[in-house]
């Protein structure tokens, strides 16, 4: 019997999972151009780059990565872990932004 294989395609929308907007993603919005997304574990820099430029018609200058690792969380007598996740920030050129609100 053969195994059946799943592909997971990666499209723009499963690249981006969602913007991360906090006061300090705020801030590095306003100064420094920089917004930050929840990206899919198996997406790489170029993939983030062309999802961001595609989804909101801006020029994408610098991308970084982070994964997040789980934080460990307790209800009760019952220990485990948050998700891990992978955080990307990505610079925008001086003439584009990014409305989130």
């Amino acid at each position: 019997m053969k195994a059946i294989e799943r592909v997971f395609v990666l499209d723009d929308y499963n690249i981006i999972i969602r913007p991360i907007v906090t006061e300090q993603g705020m801030h590095f919005a306003n100064t420094r151009n920089a917004y930050s997304f929840e990206v899919n574990n198996k997406a790489n820099k170029i993939q983030i780059r062309s999802a961001v430029e595609r989804l909101y018609n801006v020029k994408v200058l610098d991308v970084r990565t982070a994964n997040v690792r789980g934080k460990p969380r307790s209800r009760g007598r019952h220990r485990g872990l948050t998700r891990s996740w992978k955080k990307a920030v990505v610079v925008l050129g001086e003439d584009y932004r990014i409305d989130l609100f």
